[in-house]
């Protein structure tokens, strides 16, 4: 790659005394917009001759892309409902039509179709719009939703009576979360702190004018939630930490009655749970860190009995109960792989089935779908892996029948079976086996390297079960390979995997990436001049971090919204999420975490060697990681003046931490993402040879 000069707008900016450049954190100093303006304009300037590719990008992917989408209808006590997003919109109509009257998706009188909500009419005055959450009373005569207009996660509550009545708004700055009580009147939702933490849980009669507070967190590192049983008879108020929480509960006939605490929180014991009339299923940690399911009474919350004991080499992540039974989601530690499992137990509690769903391919994501009602014996479940696009199947119980409800479509000339998928196992520098999953076209994958994109998170426990991706068919088309590096830190061996990428163990997620990229190079996967890494987020610390370790690992990286000052960050306790984020960082008041949180930050371990090209995004609005650190990385970046590539930073001015809102837009920053990395891989020469013009 050709090496390119510090940008003038960065030179322009640079305050002697301030060497780290804090004062990009002063959100409402002119000077601030305008180096951003200033970034900006010089990454659109680099992108200008890649811009027919990134046009050619987003077009095929248009093209790849079923555009007229109507999802799967759920039926709930009254109505079936459904969204539908035209061609050419950005965001979805919400319907409803009443059951047993013969839903017809194509009737084009929409006979009996009920429009709900049209979040494409609502987006033509915003630059920014996300459904929070959307709700429905007992007799589905009332609904409430949440709405951001600004991407930085405070919501406004809306209610509106069905089918016609007028839209009002009950409340403004609130949190995402939505339940109805089962009185049709009652609504409960939460309120932030001063840091942007829910910390209040509330109730609100829909024809009063004010709410009631119900419960209020005081612990900073505690997170309040909301939920409501699947039988429909407890409204669920929990609170958590990253690694401890507790359950408070209010009969959901009787809302106003006092919330009562299921078990008082004990640090380091987390637990969740389900009921069915008569019994509650815990599935907690206090016995072991993978996790077991007991029962208790209703009217004996503290004496539990086992009923799926603890195992060492299974994490359980999830517990459902229906009137039947319940299905509980499980982790092999082995394999990383994810199963469902179904249990019916009679009223003794004796199990009566005890089996497995079949797996179809290895490795898949497997999960739950909507399946709202509590005496309903067919399951619905939603299956996709790297090569299978998300299907809905619905599993009948009793025949073992299994229907596939809806498919997503693909297009164009690389189809899904037309894709291959290898799951390798890395060893990292301690000896641990690390899964690594590459995804590239059939004919391709076993013939030799390849450009390959390595994409990793590692962080709070979240898995990264395989996922179909239509926007990745461009690259895969090209001829590049897409890997994804399942590092300690994320959830994917189970809980062990999670607790030994966290705290003091966090610098095996670094090593682990590493080790990830090296295997995909000593196997002949990947062709060692040309792979990039990708990150966003808690996934842009472990990229930027591995970079920090060793320079020349990447040809490029991409980091979006990357947490990447994390000991500056978490020694303000003012910023959202910094409090609640210390039981997985570290608490830097210690002197112990804050020497380990300083040995990885990658703003704090910058060294005068050769970084890769680098694509940085930021996001004004975003509260979860602030604008300010990838604009930091990229001028300290530009000011060593040793990149072996383009150092380039985009912060889009209207949208939040997840980006940009409408799926236009979004589709749009995904293309010049990728023409960024076809680019750094080597690819975009030959592509605009093929279409006439010069690379940068």
């Amino acid at each position: 790659m050709k090496a390119h000069p510090s940008a003038p707008s960065v030179a322009r900016y640079r305050r002697p005394d301030d060497p780290l450049w804090h004062w990009l954190e002063e959100r409402d100093s002119v000077q601030v917009k305008d180096f951003l303006n200033a970034a900006n304009l010089d990454c659109q300037h680099w992108f200008k001759p890649l811009s027919s590719l990134s046009e050619a990008l987003y077009q095929g992917h248009l093209a790849r892309r079923e555009l007229a989408v109507t999802g799967l209808a759920t039926p709930l006590d009254h109505y079936a409902y459904w969204s539908e997003t035209a061609a050419d919109a950005d965001y979805p109509v919400l319907w409803r039509h009443p059951l047993g009257a013969g839903l017809d998706h194509h009737d084009s009188e929409r006979c009996g179709h009920q429009c709900l909500i049209d979040l494409q009419a609502l987006a033509r005055d915003e630059d920014f719009l996300e459904l929070g959450d959307i709700v429905f009373s007992e007799d589905e005569q009332w609904m409430a939703w949440t709405l951001d207009t600004r991407g930085d996660e405070f919501f406004d509550l809306w209610l509106r009576h069905l089918p016609d009545g007028e839209a009002r708004r009950l409340e403004s700055g609130i949190g995402p979360e939505l339940c109805w009580a089962e009185d049709n009147a009652t609504l409960l939702f939460t309120r932030y702190d001063d840091t942007q933490r829910p910390a209040t849980v509330w109730r609100r009669h829909r024809d009063e004018t004010s709410a009631v507070q119900l419960y209020e967190e005081r612990d900073a590192e505690f997170w309040v939630g909301l939920g409501k049983t699947r039988s429909r008879q407890w409204l669920v108020i929990s609170s958590a930490s990253r690694d401890t929480s507790e359950s408070h509960l209010i009969p959901a006939a009787a809302p106003a009655t006092e919330p009562r605490c299921f078990r008082p929180r004990q640090s380091g014991v987390e637990y969740a749970i389900d009921h069915r009339p008569g019994t509650f299923y815990v599935l907690h940690n206090r016995a072991g860190p993978h996790f077991r399911v007991d029962i208790a009474a209703e009217n004996a919350f503290d004496h539990w009995q086992v009923l799926i004991e603890h195992r060492d080499d299974t994490t359980i992540e999830e517990i459902d109960t229906f009137a039947w039974g319940l299905v509980l989601t499980e982790r092999d530690h082995t394999t990383a792989q994810v199963h469902l499992r179904l249990l019916e137990p009679d009223a003794a509690h004796s199990l009566q089935r005890d089996e497995w769903l079949p797996i179809f391919e290895m490795p898949c994501s497997l999960a739950l779908a909507d399946n709202p009602h509590f005496h309903e014996r067919r399951l619905r479940l939603h299956e996709e892996s790297f090569t299978t696009p998300p299907r809905w199947v619905e599993i009948d119980l009793d025949s073992g029948a299994r229907q596939v409800l809806r498919q997503q479509p693909v297009h164009g000339d690389l189809a899904p079976e037309k894709l291959a998928c290898r799951r390798l196992w890395a060893t990292a520098c301690d000896g641990e086996r690390v899964p690594v999953s590459i995804v590239a076209r059939a004919d391709l994958i076993d013939s030799g390297t390849l450009p390959t994109l390595l994409y990793g998170y590692g962080a709070y426990g979240q898995t990264l079960d395989p996922w179909f991706s239509i926007s990745r068919l461009e690259l895969l088309a090209r001829g590049a390979a897409f890997a994804v590096a399942h590092v300690r830190g994320g959830g994917d061996r189970g809980e062990p995997w999670y607790l030994a990428g966290k705290l003091a163990h966090k610098e095996n997620s670094f090593r682990d990436f590493l080790a990830a990229r090296n295997l995909l190079v000593e196997q002949g996967f990947a062709n060692e001049r040309h792979i990039a890494a990708y990150g966003a987020s808690a996934g842009g610390l472990l990229v930027a971090a591995s970079v920090n370790l060793d320079p020349d690992a990447f040809c490029a990286v991409v980091l979006d919204v990357p947490f990447v000052d994390v000991l500056r960050t978490m020694e303000n306790p003012e910023l959202p999420l910094t409090t609640a984020e210390y039981s997985e960082w570290g608490d830097p008041r210690e002197p112990e975490a804050q020497q380990r949180i300083q040995g990885y930050s990658p703003l704090d371990n910058l060294a005068p060697v050769s970084w890769p090209a680098v694509y940085l995004q930021g996001s004004w609005h975003d509260t979860r990681v602030p604008y300010w650190e990838p604009a930091k990385l990229y001028a300290r970046l530009l000011e060593m003046n040793r990149a072996r590539g383009p150092v380039l930073l985009h912060t889009d001015m209207t949208a939040g931490h997840g980006g940009a809102s409408g799926r236009f837009h979004a589709w749009r920053d995904v293309a010049q993402q990728d023409a960024f990395i076809l680019w750094a891989l080597g690819m975009a020469e030959r592509e605009r040879a093929h279409q006439g013009g010069d690379a940068p």
